[in-house]
C-alpha cells in the first residue's frame, strides 16, 4: 500500500483499513426485497440469473459460498459467481481473460488505464449512456467525472464513489509545537524552521536526539506540497510554449526539491528515506519519531493512531492549512472524483433483463445512509452489513464489522459497496472513529477542507495513451533524479537536463496528448471550487 504512484492507488490507499460503506432507502423493510418500483423493476424477477464477475482484492478474499453471498443470491434471485484475484496479479490475469474472449458479466478495475481504453475501443464493454440516469446513485456522477470513462461519446463504466476534497494533506504534532513555543507554520520558511526544530530541539522532552520533522519514504512520498501550486500531480503550470504541464517538472517543483535538500542537510527528513516503503514510514510517525506527516478524514488506521497514543498519551495532531502561493492562489487539489470502475460485458446487450439486474445490484450497494441511521433500524444497512450480531455489531455508537475474509456480509461480495454521499461532510467519517485523537484529527481535517478552495485537476478528465503506457517508468526516472538532488548527489542546476531527458523519453508526447484533450474539453485555465 502506498500513498501515491498511480493516481488510483493514491486515492484508495489512505490507511490500512477499508472505508465505511453502506446503503439506505429503496428497500422494503418487511420483505427485505428491493423495491418493485426501482429502476431495475423491468428485470424478470421470476427468472434466476447467473451473474459472473472478476474483481481484485488487496487482502484476504471472502470465501466461496459465504453467508454474505447466500444473502445476495436470495435477495436478488441470482446465482452470483464472483472471482477474486490478488491486486498484484490482477492486471495480467484480466488481460488473459479478455484475450480469451470469455469475459465475465461484470469486470472491475482500479481506474481507466490503457487497457480500459483499448478494450472499450475494441467493443468489449457495454455502453451505459442510456442506463446511468435511470438509477439515482449513478445519476449523481458529475458530467466532468464521466468524461474519464467516455470513449468516442460512449460511457463504458460505472464509477465508484470517492470524496471530492478529502485528499491526503500535511498534519503536524501540535504538542511538539507547544513544547517549543512554535505556531502552526503558514509558509515554507516557517515549515523549515519547525522541521529543523523538531530534529534538533528535543520536542518530546525525553532528553534524547531521537526526533525529526518530515516523515518521508521512497519516491519522495509524501512530498509535502502545501497546495495545488506545489502539487506534483496537478496540471497547473505552463511551459515556455504555453502548454499545461504536470507539477513534477515545474519550476515550483524545482524550488520545492531545493527546499527539501536544505532540510535533509539539517537532518529534518527521514534518514535514507529512499530505502523505506510506505509501511515503514507510517511507523516513523506513529511511533513518535517524526512530527510532520499526512492525514485525511477518510479511512485512517485506528490501530496505528492508538499506537502513537500508547507511546505519547498527550499527543495532539492538527492539519497544516494550505500556504498562499506566489501567484496568490491558496488551496489543495481535489480528487479525481472516483476510485474504481465497473464495466459490463458488451454481449449483455442481448440480455437486457440481466443488465437491469446487475444495475439494480450496483445501485443498491451505493445508496447513501445518514450517519445516525447506520444501525439495525435501517433495513438496508442491516442487510448489507450482514445483520447485527452476525456481520457487525455496534460499539460506542460505531459500527464494528467482522473481517471481510469471513464473508458474513453482502458488502464483502458486491461489485460496488461504497455509498455515494451527497457531499464530503455527509459521510461523517470523524464520528465513526473510536480513538479520540484520531476522531479529533479527522474532525479538524473535515473543517479545514470545508474552509479551503480546491483545484479541479484538468488532467483527470482526459486520456493520454502515452501517459497510460509510460507514466510509471517516466515518474520513476523523475523520482530517482530528484531524490539524488535532495541527497546532494546531483546539483539542482541539472534540473533542465532532467526535464529534457524526461521529455525525450515520452514526456513531451504526454504533454502534447493531454493538452490536445484539454483543448477538446474547452479548458480555459485553472478552476477552483
Amino acid at each position: 500500500m502506498i500513498y501515491r504512484g498511480k493516481t488510483w492507488t493514491a486515492a484508495a490507499l489512505v490507511g490500512a483499513i477499508t472505508l465505511t460503506s453502506a446503503c439506505s432507502g429503496g428497500g422494503d423493510a418487511k420483505t427485505d426485497q428491493p423495491n418493485a418500483g426501482s429502476a431495475g423493476a423491468a428485470t424478470d424477477s421470476q427468472k434466476k440469473q447467473t451473474i459472473t464477475m472478476i474483481d481484485f482484492r488487496y487482502g484476504a478474499f471472502p470465501p466461496t459460498g459465504g453467508k454474505g453471498l447466500e444473502m445476495i443470491n436470495e435477495k436478488f434471485n441470482v446465482d452470483f459467481k464472483p472471482q477474486y484475484v490478488v491486486r498484484s496479479d490482477y492486471d495480467q490475469k484480466l488481460s488473459a481473460v479478455v484475450a480469451s474472449g470469455e469475459i465475465p458479466d461484470i469486470i472491475v478495475m482500479e481506474g481507466p488505464d490503457s487497457n480500459f481504453y483499448k478494450w472499450a475501443k475494441q467493443g468489449a464493454f457495454l455502453p451505459l449512456n442510456d442506463l446511468l440516469d435511470k438509477y439515482p446513485t449513478m445519476k449523481q456522477i458529475p458530467e466532468n467525472t464521466r468524461k474519464a470513462v467516455t470513449v468516442n461519446g460512449k460511457i463504458y463504466a460505472v464509477q465508484k464513489y470517492l470524496t471530492e476534497n478529502y485528499q491526503l494533506t500535511p498534519i503536524i504534532r501540535k504538542d511538539w509545537l507547544d513544547k517549543l513555543g512554535l505556531e502552526v507554520p503558514k509558509n515554507y520558511d516557517e515549515l523549515k524552521k519547525v522541521a529543523i526544530a523538531f530534529a534538533q530541539n528535543d520536542p518530546d522532552g525525553n532528553g534524547k536526539n531521537d526526533t525529526y520533522g518530515l516523515a518521508m519514504s521512497a519516491n519522495i512520498n509524501p512530498s509535502f506540497g502545501m497546495g495545488a501550486y506545489w502539487d506534483l500531480d496537478a496540471w497547473y503550470h505552463k511551459n515556455a510554449d504555453g502548454q499545461v504541464i504536470p507539477g513534477i517538472i515545474s519550476e515550483a517543483r524545482k524550488e520545492h526539491i531545493g527546499w527539501l535538500a536544505d532540510l535533509y542537510k539539517e537532518g529534518a527528513i527521514t534518514k535514507d528515506f529512499a530505502l523505506l516503503n510506505w509501511t515503514q514510514t507510517n511507523k516513523e510517525f506513529y511511533s513518535g519519531k517524526a512530527g510532520i506527516f499526512i492525514g485525511t478524514p477518510r479511512g485512517m488506521n485506528p490501530t496505528s493512531m492508538q499506537g502513537l497514543v500508547d507511546v505519547n498519551p498527550n499527543a495532539k495532531i492538527v492539519p497544516i492549512p494550505p500556504f498562499q502561493a506566489p501567484d496568490g492562489s491558496q488551496g489543495f487539489t481535489s480528487s479525481p472524483g472516483f476510485y474504481g470502475i465497473v464495466m459490463l460485458n458488451a454481449k449483455l446487450a442481448k440480455d437486457p433483463d440481466k443488465v437491469n439486474k446487475i444495475m439494480e445490484m450496483l445501485d443498491y450497494g451505493r445508496k447513501f445512509v445518514p450517519l445516525e441511521q447506520r444501525n439495525a433500524s435501517n433495513a438496508d444497512f442491516d442487510w448489507l452489513n450482514g445483520k447485527e450480531g452476525q456481520g457487525y455489531k455496534i460499539e460506542n455508537d460505531s459500527v464494528r464489522r467482522e473481517a471481510e475474509e469471513k464473508g458474513l456480509a453482502p458488502i464483502n461480495y458486491l461489485p460496488d459497496k461504497t455509498m455515494w454521499a451527497p457531499n464530503d461532510v455527509a459521510n461523517g467519517y470523524s464520528k465513526e472513529y473510536n480513538v479520540p485523537l484520531l476522531r479529533d484529527l479527522a474532525a479538524s481535517l473535515e473543517k479545514m477542507h470545508g474552509e479551503t478552495k480546491h483545484l479541479i485537476n484538468p488532467a483527470y478528465s482526459v486520456f493520454s495513451e502515452t501517459k497510460a503506457s509510460k507514466d510509471t517508468e517516466l515518474s520513476k526516472f523523475l523520482y530517482t533524479e530528484q531524490t539524488k538532488m535532495i541527497f546532494g548527489e546531483k546539483p539542482l542546476s541539472d534540473w533542465d537536463k532532467m526535464v529534457k531527458e524526461w521529455s525525450d523519453k515520452g514526456g513531451a508526447q504526454i504533454i502534447k496528448e493531454v493538452n490536445e484533450g484539454l483543448k477538446a474539453n474547452g479548458y480555459s485555465g485553472p478552476q477552483w471550487k
